[in-house]
């Protein structure tokens, strides 16, 4: 009994410190107002950009320094579609993008009175994502940080009771009247009376619609309302200046508010007196009730009385005011969606006539219900597939009315990747070498986007160039782009073609892909087979591996692209090569620099001479045995004398009359500071950097050390041996992530496979 005891008094301390919501009057409301415009004046378009404000950290652009970068920023939406989510949506950024600048476009006003479909093929996770986003809307909007209030009406009784005989007496004639028309029985209005002789101080009439209080007010005079209300600030400016607000001015209230103002008005005479009933609360969101947020699915049967009332309510409030045909309490099941979201989830089924419902109430705000008319300035949501496009081709005068937002498969590798690891673990990556993972995701992802590509081909010209890091398609390329990575292999020519208009080019056409290849569905069962097949304690998995995956299944080898795989397999060995030549790469740097400021000065004397460079303070025989030794670093080593002088020549004369002129002289720079010198330094490295592979391609010991190197065996090595492949190792670990295991693989692959030879000519 005492564990009872404690569990309802602990339950009854937190449910009882919640903050219920208590309505406020209009007076306390309006100092809230004041003290928060941007909280206490707005819709559900701007409560819609709020929370996507308040859950989507601000977007991190690579390129912000960059004139020509579009903005094509790195959103992070995991707190709005993974956080707390049963079944996870992944945004990947180009619809991130899409999704933000929406939410933008709502913020400044525009882009309202439409109808916002989502278009996305099968398998796409459409359903998933506005589940999500409908329940991260009703949480922000119940939240104190996405509040906001609607108009609560509390008639007080004794004010209203406080008429005449006579004035009484004109109301309960106009009472019997209407209820004579609508047939009441004499019980109902007996049932009338004794309502109004309750015990309770006043009578609550909620707003039907969910209004602002603030559009209590009458139109004419709501201007000069606000005018008044605040100060002559940079709040006041805002509310009469932006797009945003013009629903505060132009909006009118709902009818029966409306009704309900004016009766009070003509009772009491004062529209202060009026206001002093005015009350206002928080608009409470719930879903599972179509308060707020309602989503219909195809099958749901449209219903057939769609006039909704509340007849004890309607009885208090004749009996109160004694004048029926001023107010009644009808209203629509839009009147629960107004300032709130109405969803269709696909448009099929039952949704097309609700669609086809939605003509009149998106186009002109209003709705009639039996004799009434009902404003509607709801948030219209839809989600439809491709192939049900032609439903909206049936009712031509609601084309201009409609906002098509894409939601293809994803084309952003990183994000595709992300879904692999929700759904099968993080520590998935443990048994693939690095760049593998993602490699799987580039082939999924080949498979989604166009093979012409207009965008790329004007931008690059020939993919040629470029063989050794992409396919011919230049989908590999894309890939990258999508990620907001522009690729450091890009030469200088094509990274300055990379303008604004070209990267808008490039995003543009993501727009039309995304509809065909492997579904999300597909990937994550191809992922599983993949990883139940491959994935071996003790070993992991390599392209070579990957690439036989895919190329033991000839139907989808029908629909990854033509020699795609064969691309992305020497892009891989390419990269690997210049992981495992930077992690042997260790010689003197203060030893590279003396030699290059030797040579920059040795070149402007005459064979035979000797002189003391001021840069190094060395003694210089110049001749050819100087020249020669630097030479093959920077030309080649298997040049001819006729290359070399060419070279010589032409670097004398950059230094004459560029580095020592303009550099040195005019800019004081340092030599290492000129173009010059960063240029023969580059190549300097570069020579080294092939030549470091001699030890590993040379030595058999080599090869049989990285397979021994956990093992006793590993000490029987000579030290030069055991220095190297531990060199290699400790730094393929801590400059490119790899482990200990996955470094001694990847270097094993290199050297099993002849990788260098593929690219010896390069």
């Amino acid at each position: 009994m005492n564990n009872i005891d404690s569990a309802l008094s602990h339950f009854d301390r937190q449910q009882g410190s919640q903050d219920r919501g208590a309505p406020i009057s209009f007076d306390a409301y309006l100092q809230r107002v004041v003290k928060d415009p941007e909280k206490g004046i707005r819709n559900i378009f701007q409560v819609f950009h709020d929370m996507v404000e308040h859950l989507v950290a601000p977007g991190v652009d690579e390129y912000a320094g960059d004139p020509e970068s579009i903005n094509f920023t790195d959103h992070d939406t995991s707190r709005l579609f993974v956080e707390g989510a049963d079944s996870p949506f992944f945004a990947d950024r180009l619809f991130s993008n899409r999704l933000v600048k929406l939410a933008e476009n709502f913020r400044h006003g525009s882009l309202q009175n439409k109808i916002y479909i989502f278009v996305g093929p099968h398998g796409c996770g459409k359903s998933t994502f506005l589940d999500n986003l409908l329940a991260k809307l009703e949480q922000y909007a119940n939240s104190e940080e996405g509040c906001t209030y609607e108009t609560l009406w509390r008639l007080d009784r004794k004010i209203l009771a406080s008429f005449s005989e006579q004035e009484s007496g004109k109301f309960l004639n106009r009472l019997s009247g209407l209820l004579d028309e609508y047939e009441f029985k004499q019980t109902d209005l007996i049932d009338a009376q004794q309502l109004m002789q309750g015990d309770e101080d006043y009578v609550e009439i909620p707003c039907p619609s969910h209004d602002s209080p603030l559009l209590m007010i009458p139109k004419e005079f709501r201007r000069a309302f606000i005018d008044d209300l605040f100060e002559n600030d940079q709040a006041k400016w805002k509310i009469f200046t932006e797009k945003q607000y013009d629903w505060l001015f132009n909006e009118p209230p709902c009818t029966i508010c409306n009704s309900l103002y004016q009766s009070l008005l003509e009772r009491l005479k004062s529209p202060t007196k009026v206001l002093e009933m005015l009350f206002a609360r928080p608009y409470r969101f719930n879903r599972r009730l179509g308060e707020g947020i309602s989503v219909y699915n195809p099958g749901d049967r449209i219903i057939k009385r769609n006039v909704l009332d509340n007849n004890m309510l309607q009885n208090r409030i004749d009996s109160l005011l004694r004048d029926s045909n001023r107010v009644h309490y009808l209203f629509s099941n839009f009147a629960k969606t107004n300032n709130g979201v109405y969803a269709l989830m696909d448009i099929k089924g039952h949704n097309v006539e609700r669609l086809h419902e939605l003509h009149n109430i998106i186009s002109e705000g209003v709705h009639k219900v039996e004799y009434i008319e009902e404003n509607v300035a709801s948030l219209f949501l839809a989600l439809m597939n491709p192939e049900d496009r032609v439903r909206l081709d049936e009712i031509p005068s609601l084309i201009d009315r409609i906002e098509l937002i894409n939601i293809p498969y994803v084309l952003d590798l990183r994000t595709e990747v992300e879904i692999y690891r929700n759904n099968f673990g993080r520590h998935i990556e443990d048994s693939f070498l690095p760049r593998v993972l993602h490699n799987f995701a580039r082939i999924i992802i080949s498979t989604r986007l166009s093979k012409d590509s207009p965008a790329m081909k004007e931008w690059i010209g020939d993919p040629e160039k470029y063989s050794s890091y992409c396919d011919s398609n230049l989908q590999l390329l894309k890939m990258e782009i999508y990620t907001g990575n522009i690729p450091e292999w890009l030469n200088e020519e094509d990274r300055k073609k990379l303008t604004a208009k070209c990267r808008r080019q490039i995003i543009a056409e993501s727009e039309t892909e995304g509809v065909d290849g492997f579904s999300g569905r597909d990937s994550i069962k191809i992922f599983r087979e993949l990883y139940g097949s491959k994935a071996r304690e003790g070993s992991l998995i390599d392209m070579k591996s990957l690439c036989s995956f895919f190329e033991s299944r000839e139907e989808w080898q029908e629909m990854i692209p033509d020699g795609f795989l064969d691309s992305l397999r020497r892009m891989y060995n390419y990269t690997i090569l210049q992981e495992v030549k930077e992690a042997l790469y260790y010689f003197n740097e203060e030893q590279i620099e003396k030699e290059i400021k030797n040579y920059l000065f040795a070149i402007n004397f005459e064979s035979g001479s000797q002189v003391v460079c001021p840069y190094t303070g060395d003694n210089l025989d110049v001749g050819e045995d100087l020249f020669t030794a630097i030479e093959r670093c920077l030309v080649s080593s298997s040049s001819d004398t006729q290359t070399r002088l060419r070279f010589r020549k032409s670097t004398q004369k950059q230094y004459a009359s560029q580095a020592l002129t303009q550099e040195l002289i005019l800019a004081g720079r340092t030599l290492e500071e000129t173009k010059l010198y960063h240029s023969l330094h580059e190549r300097y490295v570069h020579y080294l950097k092939e030549k470091v592979l001699d030890p590993i391609l040379k030595n058999d010991n080599f090869r049989r050390a990285i397979k021994d190197l956990e093992g006793e065996n590993f000490r029987t090595y000579d030290k030069k041996v055991r220095d190297d492949v531990t060199f290699l190792i400790t730094n393929l670990c801590e400059k490119f992530s790899y482990t200990r295991q996955g470094a001694r693989e990847v270097a094993l692959y290199l050297i099993d496979n002849k990788i260098s030879d593929d690219f010896s000519s390069e």
